[in-house]
């Protein structure tokens, strides 16, 4: 039996939410796309579990982009099996994210110790693997960085620390010695204001503080990250938000359709 009165109402808006779980998924594969070109060579040169964040990401719009096709053929035929199992797949999908979002949360001081290992890994490895050294190059031109805090990092390698070189990728200017006997004068040297000193319990015969603090390939990859996770944020919370919405609607059409009347 066909739903009538307000259930017809509720119909449509499984539909429309249906649409906009469709948006929502077609979103996740985007950032998911985006990220995984963005930080590639930085997830090459990382480990294994930062480098698969991405492709959650991308599998988790995937699996909502056709759950959502999964709403509409329930709602569209009024199939009482069909918009269930649309309800329960929907809430599975909100309860890991919210396990994924705790997990992110409780972890997140771990990132740049991850990112920190796969990173000094892969300068010690550096010449040794081709497609980890191209990595590596083209994560230090792209980020105009060099080593993982400054570039003299690579000092700690054996094979740059004899002859008091860099790799050349390091180069912020094109000449044929540029990485021999480098400097912040021929290599990337990323700088930040330092920590704002508390200039009242300083004593006045104290050192000038720096005007700059170098910073390496880490920090301008972490700067990267803390500069977009806002807009991760924002489209998780719109998702999260109306899979509770599509969830409560799923359910008033589930009873609907059991009851075979105007419930509304």
């Amino acid at each position: 039996m066909a739903v009538e009165g307000g259930m017809k109402c509720v119909k449509f808006l499984v539909f429309v939410f249906n649409f906009i779980f469709w948006v929502c998924g077609v979103a996740l594969v985007a950032i998911g796309i985006y990220a995984q070109v963005a930080l590639d060579k930085a997830l090459v040169v990382s480990s294994a579990s930062a480098a698969g964040t991405p492709v959650a990401i991308l599998v988790l719009g995937i699996i909502i982009f056709f759950i959502s096709f999964f709403g509409c053929c329930g709602a569209w035929k009024e199939s009482y099996c069909m918009v269930t199992t649309f309800a329960v797949l929907l809430s599975i999908i909100f309860l890991v994210e919210v396990a994924a979002a705790i997990a992110g949360y409780v972890f997140k001081d771990k990132v740049r110790s991850v990112l920190e290992d796969g990173f000094r890994d892969a300068m010690n490895k550096y010449g040794e693997d081709k497609a980890l050294t191209e990595a590596m190059d083209e994560l230090q031109r792209d980020f105009s960085c060099c080593g993982a805090n400054n570039y003299t990092d690579w000092s700690s390698i054996e094979r740059f620390r004899v002859n008091n070189t860099v790799p050349r990728s390091c180069c912020r200017v094109n000449s044929t010695s540029c990485n021999v006997h480098p400097s912040p004068a021929t290599i990337y040297e990323n700088v930040r204001p330092p920590p704002s000193p508390l200039c009242l319990s300083r004593s006045p015969h104290s050192p000038p503080e720096p005007l700059s603090v170098p910073q390496g390939c880490l920090q301008s990859i972490e700067a990267w990250m803390k500069k977009n996770i806002l807009i991760v944020a924002a489209v998780a919370l719109g998702i999260a938000f109306f899979e509770i919405l599509g969830i409560v609607f799923a359910c008033c059409l589930m009873k609907g359709i059991r009851s075979g009347y105007e419930v509304m």
